[in-house]
């Protein structure tokens, strides 16, 4: 398709689910830049802001399948992957699919399931497939997880282990909206969900195409230079046990394209790496412990070591 056509959509895209999501420019804006940069992204919020919702909007706006699943602690890895189940007809086992085996699947309260459970998504996560009974099985593209954590609720919850949380290229809260949007989210309701009419702006392939059109987007040396220099702050941050990794340089890199992408341009600016800076490694701090018990917040953090790094001009 014609790129100025796609481009086009993809604004079609954002004002669909900033109508249906009010408020929420700011999420709307992250979340799309983890499909289009194809990478999973992790909400972490107070029940009630619209979590769940604006991952079921994401889904509908863009034509993708999507699977929901809420997890609890009785969860089990089968629950998410599928696996073998008898046939007496057939007489054999034949593999049943699991939800994870869609285009956007939403794991609805991820730290509540076991770690056993939790590390199911790990393979499919990474490297887009899921082993059982020694056989591999290709998850079909595109293929993102739009997770969710509640932040005030800690009873009954398993952490996500510093390894998964590297699996998720972005992190971010949606917050509560203001008043006006409030106000409108209320009218909105009145005649029930608008969710529940949108029409899909894109459709699965031209998402993959859109992904495509995102690798082409020009990043310059000095940029390339900027988002190491980062990193390299970082590794000299006292408050962190390590610094960031080399993967988390390529998760930059491949976001601020998308960002780019999504704001209509075909080049990446320091503006774009400023504004993924908190999303992006916030979540991948190896915080020392008593930092962590200081009250100080990971974005803090990120700013600190972040500030300390001249932009290119």
């Amino acid at each position: 398709m014609d790129q100025i056509d796609l481009v086009s959509k993809v604004k079609d895209v954002k004002d669909v689910l900033n109508t249906v999501i009010r408020g929420k420019e700011e999420a709307v804006d992250l979340l799309l830049t983890g499909l289009f940069s194809g990478g999973h992204c992790l909400i972490e919020d107070v029940p009630g802001v619209g979590k769940t919702s604006l991952a079921k909007a994401l889904s509908k706006s863009v034509g993708c399948e999507f699977q929901r699943v809420q997890f609890t602690p009785d969860l089990l890895p089968a629950d998410i992957t599928g696996g073998p189940i008898y046939s007496q007809k057939q007489e054999e086992f034949l593999f049943r699919k699991g939800p994870v085996f869609c285009n956007i699947l939403l794991a609805d309260e991820i730290n509540r399931a076991s770690p056993r459970t939790q590390s199911a998504l790990l393979e499919a996560m990474g490297e887009t497939q899921v082993t059982i009974a020694g056989e591999s099985y290709d998850l079909k593209p595109p293929f993102i997880v739009i997770a969710t954590q509640n932040s005030i609720e800690n009873h009954g919850t398993f952490p996500l282990p510093e390894a998964q949380l590297d699996r998720f290229a972005l992190s971010f809260s949606m917050n509560y909206p203001d008043a006006e949007s409030e106000k409108a989210i209320l009218l909105d309701r009145h005649k029930g969900d608008p969710a529940m009419s949108i029409e899909a702006k894109l459709s699965e392939s031209e998402v993959l195409e859109i992904q495509e059109h995102v690798r082409e987007v020009k990043v310059d040396e000095s940029i390339a230079t900027y988002i190491v220099e980062i990193l390299n702050s970082s590794r000299q941050q006292d408050q962190l046990r390590t610094g960031c990794s080399p993967r988390t340089g390529l998760v930059m890199y491949r976001t601020a394209q998308a960002h780019a992408y999504l704001n209509g341009r075909d080049y990446v600016t320091p503006d774009d790496i400023r504004h993924l800076c908190v999303p992006v490694l916030s979540h991948r701090l190896h915080v020392k412990k008593q930092v962590k018990n200081s009250g100080i917040s990971n974005e803090e953090i990120v700013k600190d070591f972040f500030d300390r790094v001249k932009p290119p001009h």
